[in-house]
Order: C-alpha cells, then structure tokens, then sequence
C-alpha cells in the first residue's frame, strides 16, 4: 500500500504560514507568491480530506486540527533538517551509530571515556541522546540504548555491564568527627525520586536506625543529587563509580558501606540480528566490555586499600 505522505513543498509553506498566522507573511519568508502558498496549502488539505485554517475573506487562521498537526510537521521538519546537515557533513566511508543512555551515566561515565573510542575507531561517530525510561528499541530509530534491565527489552539482545551498586556521600565538611553512623541518622538525606525507598531499603539492609527515612528533598537525577551533596545539602544514595573522581579528590565522602540490595543490573541492549551499523556497534560493544573490566578492576582495588 502507497504511504500517504505530503509533498516537502507543502509541509514547508504549511509550517510557515502556520507559524505566521499569514499568507502573504509566509509568502515573503520562501520568496514565493501569496497565491503559491495558498495552492500548496490547498493540496495538503486535499490530501488530508480535512480544512487547517479557517477562512474569513482574506484573512486566515490556523484551526484545531491545523494547530496540532503544525506541531507535528514541524518537528520533523527540524529533525529531517538536523540528519540531511549532519549526513551531508560526514567523511565518506565514515559511520555513525546512535546511541540513548541515561542521562548521568553519559555525563559522568561515558563521555569522559569517549576519547579512547575515538582513538581506537576514528572512523565511528558516537551520537548519544538522553532517554530515561525504557521504550520500544524497534523503529526508535536508535542503534543500542544504555540501561538498566527491564520486561521492555523483550526480544532484544541484552548484554550485561555491571552492577550499579549505591552509596552513601556528602561533603566532607558535613562530619564532626563523631560517630558515622548517628550521623547519616542526623544528616538531611537526598532522594532520588524514581526511587523513595532507597534510604529505608539502605538502613534494613545496614542495621542502620534512620529516624524518618523518607525525610528530605527529591531529585529526578543522580546528577541532581550529586550537585546537592557537592552543595553541602545533605547526604545522598549515588552509584560509587559516578563519583570516582570526587572521591579521590575529597570533595565527597564515604564513611558508609555500599549497598548490594540497591544495585541494578546495567546493560547494553541492541536488536537481535545484523543490521547496517552492526560492525561498528560490534565495536562499540568490545570497548564498552574492556572500560567495564578495566573499573572494576580499579573498585576491587580500592575496596581492598579500604
């Protein structure tokens, strides 16, 4: 069955004439003629068996239905303009996959290590976008995504990571020198909103006695919560390997023991099958494995000076 697609010609003098409230307006923005516009406009409503602008005369304006599909057709106009100048930029021979993680995990985890990738496969471009709850991978448009395991990645190829494992920090400055463990009782404790159990989970696992564990603000990111404890606004329930740095540093602390109870399973998933991208998500893949390796190799270490 033919697809029922408009002409680029007649989305693009919809957009404009949408966003303008006008004809004559839009007309002069594409160099066309008013009456160019309005024969493009026309055949789209012809083809949609429906009316997008209410007609008075002369004077037009966008109805309903017109207002939400400009909406619509003018997302993926921007998008097609974004891929035709991102593709028209790229080295022939060169590849590209896309990839959506969560949002911390990029920023503090594999952005900073991107640069390895890149010195290994100059030829593959890395395009990461955020998605923060699991979607239909199929038709997403998307080469792989980062995260955790989850029922929606059903007949996807999933690989295990690693263990995302919690634990308590704050600024070092929020000690007294006394004992650690009144003091997480006393300290104003960060939550992350996905997860307000986390510190009541944290104290059974523990043997810790939290008054109110469920006290404190909510944050829709670790990153959010990270900012917090860097801020000296409390105590909060992170991954250890987000902080790596600020550990090392002294900018946080952890005087408290990691939660096993609280770690998910993190995860690459991709289709099942070879696709037009598969040997440089084979790659990416291989890379991804080695930098897990390579970090849990230096946790045990640090576990063990500790």
């Amino acid at each position: 069955m033919r697809k029922k697609i408009p002409s680029t010609a007649s989305l693009q003098a919809f957009e404009v004439a949408a966003r303008h409230g006008n004809f004559a307006r839009a007309a002069d923005e594409m160099s066309l003629t008013e009456g160019a516009i309005s024969r493009q406009i026309a055949r789209l409503e012809s083809l949609l068996s429906c009316r997008l602008f209410d007609r008075n005369g002369s004077r037009v304006k966008l109805n309903p239905v017109g207002a939400r599909y400009a909406h619509h057709v003018r997302e993926i106009l921007e998008r097609l303009d974004r891929d035709t100048q991102y593709i028209s930029g790229m080295p022939e021979g060169s590849k590209s996959l896309e990839i959506a993680a969560l949002p911390t995990f990029s920023c503090r985890w594999l952005i900073p290590r991107l640069s390895g990738f890149r010195a290994m496969h100059p030829d593959i471009t890395l395009n990461i976008a955020v998605r923060t709850d699991p979607f239909i991978l199929n038709g997403s448009g998307f080469d792989a995504v980062l995260h955790f395991e989850d029922p929606a990645w059903a007949g996807m190829h999933v690989c295990f990571l690693f263990k995302e494992r919690l634990v308590p920090v704050c600024h070092p400055a929020l000690l007294t020198g006394g004992d650690i463990f009144e003091q997480l009782n006393e300290l104003p404790r960060i939550h992350r909103r996905q997860n307000p159990e986390a510190w009541h989970s944290y104290a059974q696992e523990s043997g810790i006695v939290l008054d109110n564990p469920s006290l404190g603000p909510r944050y829709d990111l670790h990153e959010m919560a990270i900012a917090a404890t860097l801020a000296g606004q409390g105590v909060a329930l992170v991954p250890r390997m987000y902080i790596e740095k600020e550990l090392n540093s002294g900018a946080l602390v952890t005087p408290w023991p990691t939660s096993d109870a609280l770690s998910k399973n993190f995860c690459l998933v991709k289709p099942v099958g070879s696709g037009v991208n598969n040997m440089a998500l084979q790659a990416f893949e291989r890379w991804l494995q080695d930098e897990v390796i390579v970090g849990n190799e230096r946790e045990s270490l640090v576990d063990k000076n500790n």
